[in-house]
């Protein structure tokens, strides 16, 4: 067998060890111990625990460099594990993660990256890889949203400074805080008493509340999870589109390895007859 029909051997082997259940399931559940790791350590523990959960966390990020490193042997190409973003984000994370800890500069640093890993559990698990860049792809439009409330905000934080700052100056006395109060009631936090408080002296002014909570929690929120909902049925045809160019392109790899273990076994089969 030629030494290239051994390494795509040896690299399909990689490649099903690494898409099997098996391994995603220990690497979410080193994972998931690694959070609880980091949560154990925020509480007060005696020094026996604490030295454990040291070794813990030294032996997890020592499986995170091993995983990271299986992962890049197991790509076909070396340049396409650096393409994507989140083989970037797993490999930033791992190193930073061996920064030791007896340097004061690097604690902080080194205890923050340990807390992304945490983070790590989105790029391992797909469907939640597929939310995030969706969310991220969705952000530019959702954009254009956030300013259009803005915008509503800011007028109806005038109109509120306006006409109810006589009211009450700590809900209403200018534009900067009554925008802060237009939050609070658009997340519905005791938005009652602010409006009943306004209609003592503004009978109508319940007017000005309703139309607000329409426009922001239901007409705004609507076009944001419209936006997303667009944006995630984009990706799933694109995902789907890749992943049919993906098969294609495996079934042609296959093909073209039998057909070069044919032509290795006419070779082997005329030399044998020409010696006879």
């Amino acid at each position: 067998m030629s030494p290239a029909i051994k390494d795509n051997s040896s690299l399909d082997k990689l490649r099903r060890i690494e898409s099997s259940r098996l391994f995603q399931g220990v690497v979410i559940s080193i994972i998931i111990l690694s959070a609880l790791t980091i949560g154990a350590k925020t509480y007060e523990l005696p020094p026996l625990a604490e030295q454990a959960l040291s070794l813990m966390d030294w032996g997890i990020t020592v499986f995170f460099l091993i995983e990271i490193l299986f992962r890049f042997a197991a790509c076909p190409t070396k340049k396409r594990f650096f393409m994507d973003g989140w083989n970037v984000f797993d490999t930033l994370v791992v190193i930073g993660s061996l920064i030791p800890l007896d340097n004061s500069d690097a604690v902080l640093l080194g205890r923050l990256l340990r807390v992304f890993r945490v983070l790590r559990l989105v790029s391992v698990v797909p469907e939640l890889r597929f939310l995030i860049n969706s969310l991220l792809k969705a952000i530019p439009r959702m954009g254009y949203i956030a300013l259009l409330m803005f915008i509503i905000f800011y007028i109806y934080a005038a109109m509120g400074a306006l006409f109810f700052a006589s009211v009450d100056e700590e809900l209403w006395g200018d534009v900067a805080i009554a925008m802060l109060t237009l939050f609070r009631v658009a997340t519905f936090e005791d938005w009652t008493d602010v409006m009943y408080a306004t209609m003592e002296p503004f009978p109508l002014s319940w007017i000005y509340f309703l139309t607000f909570i329409f426009l922001t929690a239901f007409v705004f929120l609507n076009m944001m999870i419209g936006a997303i909902l667009e944006v995630m049925s984009e990706e799933q045809n694109a995902a789907q589109a890749k992943q049919a160019h993906d098969e294609r392109d495996e079934i042609t790899r296959q093909l073209a390895a039998v057909q070069e273990q044919l032509r290795d076994l006419t070779k082997q089969i005329s030399e044998q007859s020409s010696r006879r």
